[in-house]
């Protein structure tokens, strides 16, 4: 018994932990807490160690894996920067900019992890808008917003749907057929939004603005490699192909080359995202085994209480220990939870500065170039967005 408290204090204080993304006095981050906290149950004797090991999934790590190393690829070969550039030469008014910059951050973060679009793009939003000599901060707001509201559209737009696409069985084709338009709803919601918020944004005329310019070196093979094997990869996703599978073989047919050491590529592997997602299965196993979900039961079993206990998980332990704990709760066949559970979770993130790690690229990347946002010009507009477009995915999915 003595035993068994122990275990629950170990997983309370991994979840704060995992919430907060560190802990007090402690060099620790998510993957580290995560892999300490399963440790923790492990050697308490909740689950032993093949116990663990079997709790690991290994579709969904793979599928991680094999999406980081192709996001790469395209990264390298200026795919993303060369998009967006290309889209925002449409226009240079303040509402052009940020409808193009919303919609073309949102509609790649459905195809590739909205957390690499994040990272690629805020410089060049930054750059754009001193280009411009436009006030940064909405344009920072529509970055982060449109990345995890634009990913609620594909299986492959966050880790929290990659997830829940393992375990519900459900296609990528019909995931998209349901959440897409709620995506593309929300970018519109999110657009209104920000042109409320901040009267400049609305402006039609052209500004002068200096050159904008594109990165002066494309290697030119690995563009055309990487786009070829990346539009097979989707038509793969489309045709109803497994998913792990499919990142799996993109990823070794790009692999193979004689013009980017390895070493180039495999740095880019996020380890930490693929070691907290390890210790989150073990974790989510013995909450699950310990009964610690009970309370939760009555709530998930209607639609409007599963959005809402997701909400309010994904701010407190973040999206993805959410997905693992709840998911551990629904029936495999019911689809309409499971994407209730896709969408909550994700839009979710939009709550507050700490609601999901891509907001916290974009304030960190800004930061880092001199931009700040604060957590209260992110909750002002995070809050009406998250309330309006939680309501549009419950109505839509119900």
């Amino acid at each position: 018994m003595f035993q068994q408290y122990l275990a629950y204090i170990a997983i309370a204080i991994t979840y704060l932990g995992l919430g907060l993304g560190y802990l007090p006095k402690l060099r620790m981050n998510r993957a580290t807490i995560a892999l300490v906290g399963s440790t923790a149950i492990i050697t308490l004797g909740v689950l032993s160690l093949k116990e663990a090991w079997q709790a690991i999934d290994a579709t969904t790590i793979v599928f991680l894996l094999g999406m980081m190393v192709v996001n790469a690829h395209l990264a390298y070969a200026g795919f993303f920067q060369l998009t967006l550039v290309y889209l925002l030469r449409l226009t240079h008014s303040p509402f052009g900019l940020l409808v193009l910059l919303s919609f073309g951050s949102g509609i790649l973060s459905a195809f590739f992890l909205n957390d690499t679009i994040a990272i690629v793009l805020t410089p060049l939003t930054l750059a754009l808008t001193r280009s411009l000599q436009l006030n940064p901060i909405p344009y920072l707001l529509a970055l982060a917003a449109a990345t995890n509201i634009g990913s609620v559209a594909t299986i492959s737009g966050n880790p929290q749907n990659i997830l829940i696409g393992s375990f519900s069985g459900i296609s990528y084709l019909e995931f998209s057929r349901v959440l897409a338009p709620v995506a593309l709803i929300g970018l519109v919601v999110q657009i209104a939004l920000l042109c409320w918020f901040y009267p400049e944004v609305r402006l039609l005329q052209p500004v002068a603005h200096n050159s904008i310019k594109v990165r002066d070196r494309i290697y030119k093979p690995l563009f055309t490699k990487s786009l070829v094997i990346t539009a097979g990869l989707l038509i793969s996703f489309l045709l109803g192909a497994p998913l792990a599978q499919s990142a799996l073989v993109a990823a070794a047919l790009l692999l193979v080359t004689r013009r980017l050491k390895p070493e180039r590529i495999l740095q880019e592997v996020d380890g930490n995202l693929l070691l907290m997602f390890s210790g989150l299965f073990i974790l989510a196993h013995g909450t699950q085994k310990l009964n610690l979900l009970q309370p939760f039961t009555g709530w998930i079993n209607q639609p409007i209480g599963l959005v809402a206990v997701t909400a309010i998980l994904s701010n407190l332990i973040s999206n993805v220990p959410a997905v693992l704990l709840l998911g551990a709760l629904l029936p495999q066949e019911n689809n309409q939870s499971w994407l209730l559970l896709a969408a909550g979770s994700t839009l979710a993130g939009n709550l507050t500065l700490f609601g999901s790690v891509a907001n916290l690229i974009v304030v960190e990347a800004a930061a880092k170039l001199g931009y700040k946002l604060t957590f209260w010009q992110h909750l002002r507009f995070g809050l009406p967005l998250t309330v309006v477009t939680l309501l549009i995915a419950y109505l839509w999915v119900k």
